[in-house]
């Protein structure tokens, strides 16, 4: 509701309405409000027996009546002087004042120590960030944009150290907005992940390897199908198995075994002709 124009004016104020949270912020409101009106005068300063004009005093009720909830009104509904609500409210409310003091102290501290944990989602972190902030705002404090920024990068865990480096050193900070901020960090959160997904994939691919490995026989028979007689057998494969990865200990060749390899007979027997040979001559 618009207050009506001051004669001669051609501007009109809006009526801040007193909450549980907002009296500090209301009482300076509605204060300058009241002067621009000349009704200020009816409130405070008065001089020594000096009585308030009675059109201004009613105005100034009249005023007051509005800016107070409903419940209170009906509750200062006795009073007909504008200085008896206002100092009853002033009264009411500076218990309240001083919770709230003391509230937004704690709140400021909580918001200075958050720290998001390795593994939190940087939507998640951001959530708990902003509630502290509206309920700081909703006690009367504004934080400003820089004040978020600073302590959302202030805040980051040691896999973000890389980007918010960069932030700090490529952009001022002065001037980057809170969105912007948590964008270029979310940025970041999903190439973390790629990489993750990564790694985690190429485990996978030798833990396989490694298994598959061990169920063909690899790791113990190629280790023991080296020399000759029973340790050149290996395990599990058998006279009749497959040899094809085995590499024979005296030709070096592949598909059989050091005991089973006849090239040594050949050359014997090619030795023993040729001695041979010159004695039948």
């Amino acid at each position: 509701m618009a207050l009506v124009p001051k004669e001669g004016g051609s501007m009109s104020y809006q009526v801040p309405i007193l909450t549980s949270v907002n009296y500090p912020v209301w009482s300076v409101k509605v204060k300058s409000i009241m002067d621009a009106y000349g009704l200020w005068g009816t409130v405070e300063p008065r001089g020594l027996g000096e009585e308030p004009d009675e059109k201004k005093s009613k105005q100034a009720l009249a005023f007051l009546f509005q800016a107070i909830p409903e419940d209170m009104v009906l509750q200062m509904a006795s009073y007909t002087d504008p200085k008896q609500v206002w100092d009853g409210l002033k009264t009411r409310f500076l218990g309240v004042d001083r919770v709230r003091t003391a509230r937004l102290a704690t709140l400021r501290k909580e918001l200075e120590t958050m720290r998001m944990k390795e593994g939190e989602a940087v939507d998640d972190f951001v959530a708990k960030l902003n509630g502290i902030a509206s309920k700081v705002r909703s006690l009367g404090y504004e934080l400003e944009e820089v004040d978020l920024v600073k302590r959302l990068l202030n805040s980051m865990p040691k896999p973000f150290f890389q980007i918010v480096a960069s932030i700090e050193q490529c952009f001022d900070l002065d001037s980057m907005f809170f969105d912007e901020a948590v964008g270029r960090l979310k940025a970041f959160e999903e190439r973390l992940k790629g990489l993750g997904e990564k790694e985690e994939e190429q485990g996978q691919v030798l833990m396989a390897e490694h298994k598959y490995g061990e169920s063909s026989g690899q790791g113990r028979g190629r280790g023991r199908s080296y020399g000759r007689g029973e340790r050149g057998r290996g395990r599990g494969t058998g006279r009749g198995g497959d040899k094809s990865r085995f590499r024979c200990f005296d030709c070096g060749e592949f598909g059989h075994f050091g005991y089973e390899c006849t090239k040594w007979k050949d050359t014997d027997e090619a030795n023993l002709i040729q001695d041979e040979e010159p004695a039948l001559l």
